[in-house]
């Protein structure tokens, strides 16, 4: 079963000021990797270079050359879902249904567009189910 996976994920691979969650986050998307369980959408991809780029204390997670870098890799090694019209009508319903903010919205409607069981990431409500979609916290001390 296939999941999507959340920016915050992929940006905590590259952030050395959580190591317990870039050890997770690098643990996760290696394995996601090997055995093709992992989706990635557009969305996911832009916000990353954002994030990691972003100027936090004096400090960037990564340069820009190197945060460009990565979102290449990251289309070539992930199966990258990008938007459609449906999409963006299924984030509509989602932003007024469960009161998701417009951009949680839009990464909730990948997965339920895709058909896929569950979402990866630590901002929504962990083991809540939104519509067909399950949200799973990976940093939690003990996900299950």
């Amino acid at each position: 079963m296939a999941a999507l996976v959340d920016t915050n994920v992929l940006v905590y691979r590259y952030d050395t000021r959580f190591p317990a969650k870039q050890r997770r986050a690098d643990n996760l998307l290696r394995q996601g990797i090997s055995e093709d369980s992992l989706r990635v959408p557009h969305q996911a991809i832009v916000e990353f270079v954002a994030a990691a780029t972003r100027q936090i204390g004096g400090h960037r997670i990564l340069s820009l050359d190197e945060a460009l870098r990565e979102a290449e890799e990251m289309l070539h090694v992930f199966p990258v879902l990008y938007p459609d019209d449906a999409l963006v009508r299924e984030a509509v319903r989602g932003c007024a249904a469960y009161r998701l903010s417009w951009v949680d919205a839009h990464l909730w409607a990948y997965a339920e567009r895709y058909g896929l069981a569950e979402l990866l990431s630590e901002d929504f409500e962990h083991g809540r189910v939104y519509g067909g979609v399950r949200a799973i916290n990976p940093f939690l001390a003990d996900p299950a």
